[in-house]
């Protein structure tokens, strides 16, 4: 099941992320080095709530969440019409769909409220991640040199960015 997120999801949110971060190789954060709390998370699904332009997108199973796909839209004026993205899928429901199921509903949900640009940035050897956002519709824009330091090498990563039909 796909979905907004609600309040009520936030300990399930805190402990999805640490999960996610605890298995991922190219997430920003390494395991452990976040501490991600529960009441930290409600407060950021209600401030989410509030913004127009802003949103979590939760995939469910079994009573469970699996994964998620955070919309942070551009808090000035001049970037308002665009929202950038962070994403995570717990391992093992990688490559079963779920990805694409949730941008599609950011897709949906993104025309609905006026977003004209989608962006990201992912390691370039994310090969299932990079795969998942050109599906998605997404474009590598530029690469950002030895943008990240992971297990004692410096790694790139694209820049990457998706323009939709919407007037703003």
């Amino acid at each position: 099941m796909i979905r907004h997120i609600k309040p009520s999801h936030a300990e399930a949110l805190a402990s999805l992320i640490t999960q996610v971060e605890n298995e991922a190789d190219y997430m920003l954060f390494e395991p452990g080095e976040r501490q991600t709390t529960p009441e930290a998370q409600r407060k950021r699904i209600e401030a989410i709530k509030k913004e127009d332009n802003s949103t979590i997108i939760v995939a469910e199973k079994d009573n469970q969440l699996i994964g998620f796909l955070m919309a942070i839209g551009g808090a000035a004026r001049r970037n308002n019409h665009s929202a950038y993205l962070v994403a995570g899928i717990a391992s093992g429901h990688r490559g079963k769909g779920i990805g694409t199921k949730l941008f599609e509903e950011l897709d949906r949900w993104a025309r609905e409220h006026s977003i004209h640009r989608l962006e990201l940035t992912t390691v370039v050897k994310n090969d299932a991640g990079v795969a998942l956002y050109k599906k998605a519709g997404f474009k590598i824009e530029g690469t950002k040199k030895h943008s990240l330091l992971i297990n004692g090498e410096f790694v790139d990563e694209y820049y990457m960015g998706k323009l939709l039909d919407c007037k703003k």
